[in-house]
């Protein structure tokens, strides 16, 4: 075997289907990748994981899912028009026990921006997307609150030239200070024609 080369690509992730079994040695052994995802996965109200969720929901309603998700990329989601997506969540419920309902607040923090396929790192701190989404899992009750239901979700988009013009380098946003700077509030199936509207 040759030595770990001082260069190596990107790894292209290819989605897996969930009957995968782990193995040992060429042996199959009986758990799964379906298994692990229903492990590690299945409290979509808690932060992280509610995150990815909102990400995949706006991939979803993108038509972006051929490839699976990058962790740590510049940005969230590319459209199939090239447009570059940021997107952000927050929910009133999480899944332990809470005493009110979460403020909402939006991280929009300014990054250096990783490039997965070259492993480098931006010279100047900018927001990275050209678009924001902020989903909002806005239900307020804990015995129906449904993660998977997108009508219990609010989706609000803004370019990120108002946020650079209008809050230059902060680092988060409140949903009333988001709503003041007049963001298009669209549904699940609108998002896609939504930010092509807006660029």
């Amino acid at each position: 075997m040759n030595e770990l080369s001082d260069h190596l690509d990107a790894i292209k992730v290819k989605p897996r289907f969930g009957e995968e079994k782990f193995h040992k040695n060429g042996e199959q052994l009986p758990f799964s990748i379906l298994g692990y995802w229903q492990w590690s996965g299945s409290d979509l109200l808690n932060n992280a994981a509610r995150g990815i969720l909102a990400e995949y929901i706006v991939a979803c309603d993108l038509g972006v899912t051929d490839q699976a998700r990058v962790e740590w990329d510049a940005c969230d989601l590319v459209t199939k028009s090239g447009i570059k997506v940021e997107v952000k969540s927050a929910a009133y419920l999480q899944s332990w026990k809470q005493s009110k309902s979460s403020a909402i607040t939006f991280s929009i923090a300014p990054t250096y921006g990783w490039d997965a396929k070259t492993n480098e790192s931006g010279k100047i701190k900018a927001r990275q997307a050209e678009v924001y989404v902020f989903c909002l899992l806005s239900h307020k009750d804990k015995a129906t609150v449904d993660p998977i239901d997108v009508a219990q979700w609010r989706f609000f988009l803004l370019t990120t030239k108002v946020l650079n013009e209008k809050v230059g380098q902060q680092k988060s946003i409140s949903l009333n200070s988001l709503l003041k700077l007049k963001p298009i509030e669209t549904a699940f199936g609108n998002i896609g024609n939504s930010i092509e509207k807006l660029l």
